[in-house]
């Protein structure tokens, strides 16, 4: 079967490297893509280690390659202890996670990821769910789009875009990307229209996936599923991710501050391994989508 385009793995020795802390140990590997991670994984590991790896995304599940220590499973992340107690498997030592949209999905009009490629407003990671780009834009309230925008793109007003969309759609339906990017570029002056098309096309995808809630169920899960000195490895790509990654990382919670027993202790699950990595200069002149990337690394207590 061919391979399609698929992004190259970011920060592939530093993810490994610091992911690995057993050749015969088990690992997961939950955003599959184009392989990249898990190969590097399984070149890491012995014959008889083990690699579980999810993706979402049908198109990811087409690049399976054959290696028997792989099993790769067709599910959002959120899924993960339910789909591994599945398959016998109750503790790991290593969860590696990439958050970042790949060049494929981005690439490929059809899925609608892109405001730099005209195509039916979609932008599903999982085909099969039944919420889109469309539905979201022609039939969430004012009140709803102005959240979306003001959280998940960091938008401080968007007052004028939503009033354009909302103007627009009561003429006739958006329907594609294209549409999209002309109501932006109506209020938009043209040195920051690529930056806040960026931010619309992000919080709205961000929306139809409900990316952050995943992210967060992942965290959660992983405290539980991670052996003792286990590893997560993530990689996020906007400082919503981050956030979210680093908090969990410091106090084991999303907000606030770790709880405490009752002596006063703080009960956290994880502790920092190192400061977080971002790209090399010559990994940004091989891939420049890997600019905003980084990666963050913690030890199961």
């Amino acid at each position: 079967m061919k391979k399609m385009n698929y992004h190259k793995p970011v920060l592939l020795n530093e993810s490994i490297n610091g992911l690995i802390t057993d050749r015969n140990g088990v690992y997961v590997d939950v955003t599959f893509g184009g392989g990249g991670h898990s190969k590097g994984i399984l070149n890491s590991l012995s014959d008889s280690g083990k690699l579980f790896s999810f993706d979402q995304d049908l198109d990811a599940i087409k690049n399976d390659f054959k290696d028997p220590r792989l099993v790769l499973i067709h599910s959002n992340f959120k899924e993960i202890k339910k789909y591994l107690n599945f398959y016998g498997i109750f503790s790991v030592d290593g969860i590696l996670a990439d958050f970042g949209v790949s060049s494929h999905q981005l690439d490929k009009k059809e899925r609608g990821f892109s405001y730099k490629k005209n195509g039916p407003l979609d932008m599903r990671m999982n085909q099969n769910l039944s919420m889109t780009a469309c539905k979201v834009l022609n039939n969430y309230p004012e009140i709803s789009l102005k959240k979306i925008f003001n959280t998940f793109g960091e938008i401080k007003n968007p007052n004028n875009l939503i009033e354009k969309i909302i103007k627009f759609r009561a003429i006739k339906p958006l329907k594609t990307t294209k549409d999209l990017y002309e109501i932006i570029n109506q209020i938009i002056p043209g040195k920051y229209l690529n930056s806040y098309s960026s931010k619309v096309f992000q919080a709205i995808r961000i929306e139809v996936n409900q990316e952050l809630d995943s992210i967060k169920k992942l965290l959660i899960q992983s405290k539980d599923i991670l052996k003792s000195k286990g590893r997560m490895v993530c990689l996020t790509y906007h400082s919503l991710e981050d956030r979210i990654v680093k908090k969990f990382f410091s106090e084991s919670v999303f907000t606030g501050y770790a709880k405490k027993d009752f002596y006063g202790n703080r009960k956290i699950f994880f502790k920092k391994i190192g400061k977080f990595q971002i790209p090399s200069v010559q990994e940004l002149k091989k891939n420049r989508r890997s600019r905003s990337a980084k990666l963050r690394i913690a030890e199961k207590i």
